[in-house]
């Protein structure tokens, strides 16, 4: 039986570069054309090297995907719906930006299949936009998701925090205003400092962790459940397509840049710059790295229960078994990374 394959299309067009950002992407004016005979001839090489596999979920991410014009949008999906067996519940979620949609164009999108929208909302505070390097206001952002919601779309906000002079009280009024406008899912990030953008060539640096810990604590006290480590959703709006590939399931990336993990005969592969086959140890890694991220955890399933190091597990409060599922408490999401240096043992077994 062919294995389920979700789909990642990366589209790496913006119409401008935002200060924080260090994701491929380029500020340009695109070859559409020719970005759509890229796409559609590597859909077609997956689909027969997958066997015209089951899409669970299709994400197109970026960059900016709802710059993309509707009619190559169309043919995209055309050829993913030639190629593979898309299942009639299947998610499909287009990333966007405000001011690149109005009602007609998101109607056009939603009428080619998408019905979930990502909206980069990143800050309620116009001037917080303007530091981050982004393009609209808090108001555009606002009139993009009431349009999603009139049109009955499953809507998730994306948000930054943790920026220079932000205090605990502000964190508390963005988490406010993410609910005043109804958001039933929201993916909420920690501001990052990466060498070679304009934050860092600023000299911008990274505020306090304590402070940053007492924001995330804050975050979580108010917000929707969270149900991995930066995401917050009403039980049953969670993102299908990254709970699917945290949970260690196949997924095919498509598109400069995009990665994946295709399970082929038995086999997973590294999909990246080349195609490599990977051991089980380090798929299992993998899955315990992805899974810990989760409220639920990582699956206890054979392959993973061979790679952690249990004596670490039982001496650590922040990691505890439910419903045959690793978990990690609150606190562990903070520090997820400095337990991950202990977690994963060396040997290929703990025998």
């Amino acid at each position: 039986m062919t294995t389920p394959h979700n789909i990642y299309i990366h589209v790496p067009y913006c119409a401008s570069k935002c200060d924080y950002c260090a994701f491929h992407s380029v500020a340009c004016n695109p070859d559409w054309p020719g970005y759509a005979d890229k796409i559609i001839s590597e859909i077609k090489y997956w689909g027969e090297r997958l066997n015209h596999s089951a899409a669970p979920t299709i994400f197109f991410g970026g960059g900016t995907p709802s710059l993309m014009p509707t009619n190559v949008f169309i043919k995209i999906m055309d050829a993913i719906r030639t190629n593979f067996n898309v299942l009639p519940d299947v998610e499909i979620t287009l990333e966007s930006n405000p001011g690149t949609l109005d009602a007609a164009r998101l109607r056009e999108f939603i009428d080619a299949g998408v019905n979930r929208l990502s909206v980069g909302v990143q800050s309620l505070n116009d001037d917080e936009l303007k530091f981050l390097g982004r393009r609209h206001t808090a108001a555009d952002a606002i009139k993009l998701i009431e349009i999603a919601h009139n049109e009955r779309m499953r809507v998730s906000g994306d948000f930054i925090y943790a920026l220079p002079n932000q205090t605990v009280s502000d964190i508390e009024k963005m988490c406010h205003g993410i609910l005043n406008l109804n958001l039933k899912h929201a993916s909420i990030y920690e501001l990052s400092i990466e060498p070679g953008t304009p934050l860092a060539a600023r000299g911008i640096q990274k505020i306090d962790n304590e402070l940053s810990a007492e924001m995330y604590e804050t975050i979580g006290r108010i917000m929707l459940p969270r149900y991995e480590i930066s995401n917050y959703a009403v039980p049953g709006f969670e993102c299908r397509h990254n709970q699917n590939i945290w949970n260690g399931d196949a997924y095919v990336g498509i598109g400069p840049s995009a990665c994946g993990r295709p399970h082929i005969n038995g086999v997973w592969y590294e999909q990246e710059n080349e195609i490599n086959p990977i051991d089980d140890k380090t798929r299992a890694t993998e899955k315990v790295i992805t899974g810990l991220r989760t409220a639920r955890g990582v699956a206890l399933t054979p392959d993973v229960i061979n790679v952690i190091n249990w004596d670490f597990v039982d001496a650590n409060p922040n990691l505890f078994i439910r419903n045959n599922n690793l978990s990690l408490s609150s606190k562990g999401m903070l520090i997820l990374d400095g337990l991950l240096v202990n977690l994963i043992t060396d040997r290929g077994d703990n025998g």
